[in-house]
């Protein structure tokens, strides 16, 4: 039997020095440069390279693209939650704006109104709001924003842009109380436009409508007929709408007629309204307490 070899077998052949290697690939990869850039040897070797890595530079980026794809949509939809907040809070904001657009043409209308009628009142109108209702449920009365101190006191008239509203009967420096047409307290002389009857409007409280009192069961007043006010109490001037004659009850068993109205102005709506004076005609003269004596007495002598 022969004897075994003592020294390590080679399994790994050594070729040349790791220097030589280096210094031989760097001499190529020059050479292959400068051909790739003097003569375009390496075009097509490298389309055909680039053509087989494409799937894999792709199936590389795809993780990236994905995770850029889903941060860009989970941001859009915070941008739109956002902007869809933004928008709703703005909406609310013109819709509570847009609710006051209608009571703010009305008073504009109202007041264009009033403006309209002051040409034709008596000089010294003075414009008023209503601050608040009274304290007594049971009376018909409000308070406006117009004292003594602008000009306002008691027994003057108050009307809106339809018609007569009441009557100041309380004034203080800064504001002043109005008793309207439907207190049940407060008579207005009024006259039938169409007829010219005279009769006296009277007020019959909360929830109530007026009534002309103490008229003759015969006289010419029918539905429809509009009152205005005559001027003969010194308080309202002649000529305001004041009411709308809505029934007559003529019943034979009374002495005068039920006649039912309904005021024209916003009595308990209205807020801008306008206060004016007027200039009563002077008093009815009195006959002198020696006439009278005297006609007494001659009367008393014809007797004798």
């Amino acid at each position: 039997m022969g004897a075994l070899p003592t020294e390590t077998p080679d399994f790994f052949p050594r070729g040349p020095s790791p220097g030589f290697r280096l210094a031989v690939l760097g001499l190529a990869s020059l050479l292959l440069m400068f051909a790739d850039a003097r003569y375009r040897y390496l075009e097509n070797i490298r389309h055909v390279i680039g053509g087989a890595l494409a799937p894999v530079q792709r199936a590389a980026a795809m993780p990236g693209e994905v995770l850029a794809e889903a941060a860009a949509y989970f941001q859009t939809q915070r941008s739109l939650i956002e902007e869809n907040s933004a928008l709703r809070t703005r909406l609310l904001q013109q819709s509570a704006a847009a609710q006051g657009f209608g009571s703010l043409r009305q008073e504009n209308a109202r007041l264009r109104a009033l403006l309209a009628l002051e040409p034709g009142l008596p000089p010294g109108a003075i414009g008023a709001q209503v601050l608040y209702s009274g304290r007594d449920p049971f009376s018909q009365r409000v308070v406006i924003d117009r004292g003594e101190r602008g000009g306002v006191g008691p027994g003057m008239a108050v009307i809106d842009e339809a018609g007569v509203v009441g009557q100041v009967t309380r004034a203080y420096p800064t504001m002043a109380e109005v008793t309207l047409i439907t207190d049940k307290d407060h008579p207005v002389p009024v006259q039938i436009e169409r007829s010219g009857v005279r009769a006296v409007m009277h007020g019959s409280g909360v929830g109530r409508a007026p009534e002309l009192r103490y008229l003759p069961t015969n006289a010419d007043i029918q539905a429809g007929d509009r009152l205005v006010t005559s001027g003969i109490d010194g308080v309202y001037p002649p000529g305001l709408a004041v009411a709308e004659v809505v029934a007559v009850d003529r019943d034979p068993s009374r002495v005068f007629a039920r006649v039912v109205c309904r005021p024209v102005a916003g009595v308990d709506r209205s807020r801008q309204l306008m206060v004016i004076s007027f200039v009563p005609p002077p008093p009815r003269p009195e006959e002198p307490v020696e006439a009278e004596a005297l006609r007494k007495g001659s009367g008393k002598g014809r007797r004798g």
